[in-house]
């Protein structure tokens, strides 16, 4: 049996912390499915078009079963529907934690076939997410190190900065 995985997130911009984790857990899954998740109360930076094509450049050199698709609802609905036995999570540091175990707990009790594998993203990125990296560059941080050359790209465009 084919061990699939959900990688969900809001992906707005995937960073080289979100490449870190889903490169670690195709070791460890046969197939992930990076999922945009869609919320309508969010403001988002890019559309979920465009970070869906941000995604597809930054995965192109990832050798693995990766597909990228988009959601919004329930999210063990969405990984019973595409055949996943698991919602895979990157945690940086203790304060994800609680917010992590609470997500997880109520999925498990949605649907206890859905297991949540929690991955410790690498040292090298604990520090970064996607709101402070679109903290920093709003202000001209240096956030190139950080993010796949494609969002770099298109975060230099967003906010009409030189590279």
């Amino acid at each position: 049996m084919e061990r699939t995985a959900i990688y969900p997130g809001s992906f707005d911009p995937v960073t080289n912390g979100h490449l870190d984790i889903i490169e670690r857990g195709l070791q460890l899954f046969d197939r992930i499915i990076v999922t945009i998740l869609e919320n309508p109360a969010k403001n988002s930076l890019f559309t979920v078009e465009k970070r869906t094509e941000l995604l597809r450049e930054s995965l192109k050199n990832l050798n693995g079963n990766l597909e990228i698709a988009s959601y919004s609802g329930l999210l063990v609905d969405y990984a019973v529907k595409r055949n996943a036995q698991a919602i895979l999570r990157g945690m940086r540091a203790v304060s994800d934690f609680e917010y992590e175990f609470q997500m997880a707990l109520m999925n498990r009790k949605l649907n206890r076939d859905i297991q949540t594998v929690f991955l410790m993203t690498g040292l090298r990125w604990i520090f970064t997410s996607s709101s402070i990296i679109k903290e920093a560059v709003q202000f001209g941080g240096d956030i190139k190190s950080m993010v796949p050359p494609a969002v770099y790209r298109e975060l230099m465009k967003k906010y009409n900065l030189k590279k």
